[in-house]
């Protein structure tokens, strides 16, 4: 019977008749299943992998890691699995569509957030119909950042997008 539970409670912890079970399922059984989204930051600017980590940081997001590149990107999706890329349109090695195609396709679940100086109607739907959640442009403000991670984030579990 137990066994069908996602978590499991100490049974320490287990309320007793006289707790109030409002404040045990609010203290105890939301934050284990809350957790922070872990992001990973793709741009070849040093600056605006800053100022977007400082952010994300003040959201209680966990910056996981950061590429310049999109090889370099690849190879840290694939190790660590992140909920969140924020990803440059127009970077060397591989450019950031490139990087959104070959995330896509092998993990599907992982939101995309494309950023980019540059916003061109061919960038945007092209990372729209690549499967991006969101596009932000530079220069970007905290708002701007934050609204698209959360509009992101409501749709984890519910596609593909």
């Amino acid at each position: 019977m137990g066994e069908d539970l996602p978590f499991r409670i100490p049974i320490n912890q287990i309320p007793h008749p006289e707790y109030d079970l409002i404040h045990f399922i609010q203290t105890k059984l939301l934050p284990m299943q809350k957790r922070s989204p872990k992001v990973l930051l793709v741009d070849d600017n040093d600056l605006m992998r800053t100022l977007l980590r400082g952010i994300l940081r003040s959201e209680s997001c966990q910056v996981i890691g950061e590429a310049k590149n999109g090889l370099i990107a690849l190879d840290l999706v694939e190790r660590m699995l992140p909920d969140v890329v924020f990803l440059d349109v127009m970077m060397p090695e591989m450019d950031g569509l490139e990087v959104l195609q070959n995330i896509k396709e092998k993990y599907p679940g992982i939101r995309v957030i494309m950023i980019t100086g540059n916003p061109s109607v061919e960038n945007v739907q092209e990372s729209i119909q690549g499967g991006a959640s969101g596009f932000i442009v530079k220069p970007f403000n905290t708002a701007k950042v934050l609204d698209t991670l959360h509009k992101a984030l409501e749709h984890i579990g519910k596609d593909t997008r």
